[in-house]
């Protein structure tokens, strides 16, 4: 039997990592609980982040909606301020695991996981998000894309826990699109995917563009040339095939039981040609 603590507050999280500073933290579980079923990891105490309220709420502050790292897949979906703002982030909540995922997992644990396959990566990564980390002492904001730097590896310390994730409101963007491949229609982890966000000028010319690519390297994959290669000119099919060929040389996909390299670089390509249809 593990022993498992549920705070009600940062300071009795505090309290209680200081004599129990070797303690797995987590909020919904749907990643940490899974791998101590089959014995890949062997805490020796669980900290439940789930009761604790400075972890949660969803508010508007100016340009961002900020979100609390314990609010749930399914309560986000539930927001007003989320599907105002952040529509290509619902797209990717949509298809996110199941209902019983989504009730129970969180944003806060999708980040920390830091699996390239994680579909709420790629939106996060192309808005620009911001993650805020708090610990006793105080504590310190940073870009998302800085937080992770490989898979299941984050720039968090001992003793911090992610807060609050800081999104910038994505009202410019007239075409946004989230999309994955899986081997099956639900409950897959991506092969590939790809957020996409554009901006078109009255003319129909792309005046800004972000895209995020997720389960082709080993974080999240991003591409300014093949932005730059959009920015200024229509999407013509011409056009999205010379940027799709910019991302088949910058992604560094792997082979694995879902798909070889090969296809998840041809994947790649072809996701960014989805957007001509979109922006007819």
């Amino acid at each position: 039997m593990i022993d498992v603590f549920l705070p009600r507050t940062l300071c009795e999280l505090w309290r209680h990592w200081q004599t129990e500073p070797g303690a797995s933290v987590y909020a919904g579980g749907t990643d940490l609980l899974v791998q101590m079923r089959s014995a890949a990891v062997n805490p020796p105490s669980l900290i439940c982040l789930e009761r604790i309220e400075d972890l949660r709420g969803i508010g508007e502050e100016g340009d961002f909606i900020r979100i609390g790292a314990g609010v749930t897949h399914a309560q986000l979906l539930e927001s007003a301020l989320v599907r105002q703002h952040l529509p290509v982030l619902v797209q990717a909540l949509e298809v996110l695991g199941s209902p019983p995922i989504r009730n129970m997992g969180t944003i806060g644990g999708n980040i920390c996981t830091a699996s390239p396959a994680g579909d709420t990566l790629p939106p996060l990564y192309a808005l620009d998000a911001e993650v805020e980390l708090r610990r006793q002492e105080g504590g310190r904001r940073m870009a998302l894309k800085d937080f992770i730097v490989g898979p299941g590896q984050t720039r968090i310390d001992q003793g911090e826990v992610l807060a609050e994730v800081w999104v910038p409101k994505a009202d410019a963007y007239t075409l946004q699109h989230y999309e994955k491949v899986g081997q099956r229609r639900a409950l897959a982890i991506s092969i590939a995917s790809l957020a996409a966000l554009v901006c078109f000028s009255s003319a129909g010319l792309v005046e800004k563009v972000r895209l995020a690519w997720g389960s082709v390297g080993p974080t999240i994959v991003t591409c300014l040339a093949a932005e730059q290669a959009l920015v200024g000119e229509k999407l013509t099919l011409t056009r999205l095939q010379q940027a799709a060929a910019l991302v088949r040389q910058t992604v560094a996909p792997i082979s694995d039981v879902r798909a070889d390299a090969a296809y998840r670089r041809t994947l790649a390509g072809n996701l960014l040609l989805r957007l001509l249809d979109l922006s007819r």
